[in-house]
C-alpha cells in the first residue's frame, strides 16, 4: 500500500484526500516509481475545479510533474533498470495516474533518466515550466532582437520564459500585477517589469518599443486582459496562449488582428513530449544551462504529501514566486 492523493469531486483544495491506495504491479510496458519529489503546477488546480482542457473522471488521481527511482520493471521495459534516477513526463492526459503520492505506476515512454548534476527537487520542479516555455517560445519562432511580453512572470512557466527569452537575446518586458515582484524578475532577466494593477501597461509598451510594438506574447492568463494584450503587439504580431488563469472568456480582436495582420494562437507542450528525439535534446539545452548558472528555478516552499490542500491552497494564492514542491 501507498499514500496517495485522490479527489472523488470537483471542487477547491479540500477536495484532495491522501488515502491508502495499493500501485499495483506494473503491466509489460509500465514502471512502479518511488517517487521523491512533485512539481505543483496551475493546471492541477484547474483539473481539481473542473475547468481544465482535461476532464476528470472521479475519483481521479492527480500530478503530472515528478522525479524519483525506479522501483520495479515491466517485462517489455528496456534502457532502465531499478534504482535509476528518472523525471516523469505528463505524456498522457491527467487523473490517470498517483503522481501526488508515494508510488505511481507509470508508462515506461513517460520516463527520461533524470540529467546529471540536478537534484530531486531540482528534477521534480523545473521541466514542466522550462520545457512548456522552450517548446512555445521556439514554436512561436522568437529571436534575437524581438521583442516579447511575458505576462503572469513571476509563475514557474513565467520565470523559465523570462530566462530562455534573456538567453536567446530577445528584450523581455515581464509583466505581473503589483511591484513587490519586481526585483525577482528582473534578476532572472527581464528587461523591463510592468505592474499591471499600477501603470498602463500599453503605455509602458509604447514607450519602451517607442511606439512600434512587441512581436511575441506569451501568455497563460488568457480572459479580458488578452484583448489589452494585443493591443500591444507590432503588425504581423502573435499572442500565443498556453493557458487560462483568468477562468474567464475573451473575445478575438478582429478588426485589430485584420488591421495589423494579427495571429493568435494556443499551445501545450505535449506535442513536444512525444517528440522523443526533440525532448532529449531540449532537456539536453536546459540541463546545461542549469548547471552552469544561466537558468534557475527558486523554489517558493515544500510541503509534505499530508498538506496536499494547503499546497494547493498556496498555489491558488498567487503570492509565491517560482515553484512549489511536495515531498512524501
Amino acid at each position: 500500500m501507498a499514500r496517495i492523493v485522490r479527489f472523488h469531486e470537483l471542487g477547491g483544495p479540500d477536495v484532495l484526500r491522501v488515502e491508502e491506495v495499493d500501485p499495483g504491479a506494473p503491466g509489460a510496458d509500465e514502471v512502479l516509481l518511488n517517487i521523491e519529489a512533485i512539481g505543483l503546477n496551475r493546471g492541477e488546480a484547474a483539473f481539481r475545479g473542473g475547468h481544465y482542457i482535461f476532464k476528470p473522471t472521479l475519483p481521479s488521481y492527480i500530478g503530472g510533474e515528478a522525479t524519483g527511482r525506479v522501483a520495479q520493471l515491466g517485462s517489455n521495459v528496456q534502457g532502465l533498470k531499478v534504482g535509476d534516477a528518472v523525471v516523469f513526463m505528463p505524456i498522457s492526459p491527467p487523473g490517470e495516474r498517483s503522481i501526488y503520492g508515494e508510488q505511481a505506476v507509470v508508462p515506461a515512454l513517460s520516463l527520461v533518466k533524470a540529467p546529471e548534476g540536478l537534484d530531486a527537487i531540482q528534477n521534480g520542479s523545473v521541466w514542466v515550466a522550462f520545457l512548456t516555455a522552450w517548446g512555445g517560445l521556439a514554436k512561436a519562432g522568437l529571436a534575437k532582437g524581438q521583442t516579447v511580453i511575458i505576462p503572469a512572470a513571476s509563475s514557474a512557466v513565467g520565470l523559465a520564459a523570462v530566462q530562455i527569452a534573456h538567453d536567446i537575446g530577445a528584450t523581455v518586458i515581464a509583466t505581473t500585477r503589483r511591484s513587490g515582484k519586481s526585483d525577482a524578475i528582473l534578476a532572472a532577466g527581464a528587461d523591463h517589469v510592468v505592474a499591471t494593477e499600477e501603470q498602463d501597461i500599453k503605455a509602458e509598451v509604447a514607450r519602451i518599443t517607442g511606439g512600434k510594438g512587441v512581436e511575441l506574447i506569451f501568455d497563460p492568463v488568457a480572459g479580458p486582459f488578452a484583448e489589452t494584450l494585443f493591443e500591444c503587439l507590432a503588425d504581423d504580431g502573435t499572442l500565443m496562449i498556453y493557458g487560462g488563469m483568468a477562468n474567464q472568456p475573451h473575445i478575438f480582436p478582429r478588426q485589430l488582428s485584420i488591421r495589423k495582420n494579427l495571429t493568435m494562437r494556443g499551445y501545450n507542450f505535449f506535442e513536444l513530449l512525444r517528440d522523443r528525439p526533440r525532448l532529449d535534446a531540449a532537456m539536453g539545452e536546459i540541463a546545461a544551462r542549469i548547471r552552469d548558472g544561466r537558468f534557475k528555478m527558486p523554489v517558493a516552499k515544500i510541503f509534505p504529501l499530508d498538506q496536499v490542500a494547503e499546497a494547493h491552497r498556496f498555489l491558488e494564492s498567487n503570492t509565491h514566486i517560482g515553484k512549489i514542491v511536495m515531498q512524501p
